[in-house]
């Protein structure tokens, strides 16, 4: 769980970052800019589930390989 966490942040750092980088982003609404916040959010989760699923599955499968 701890992973999932830390990974789920680390992920929406670097989407927030990368936002940043593109073109500045006209003025919007309150509701538009808690819709792309949700939005990374949500996506962030999704690769940190990716990536947790292929390092705990990758080392299940070296303990399995192993025996």
């Amino acid at each position: 769980m701890l992973m999932m966490i830390v990974l789920t942040v680390l992920a929406a750092m670097a989407l927030g970052w990368r936002e940043t980088r593109r073109d500045g982003v006209a003025k919007q609404g309150w509701v538009a800019k808690q819709k792309r916040r949700a939005n990374r959010w949500v996506t962030a989760a999704a690769i940190a589930a990716v990536g947790t699923l292929a390092v705990l599955g990758g080392t299940q499968w070296l303990r399995v390989w192993m025996q």
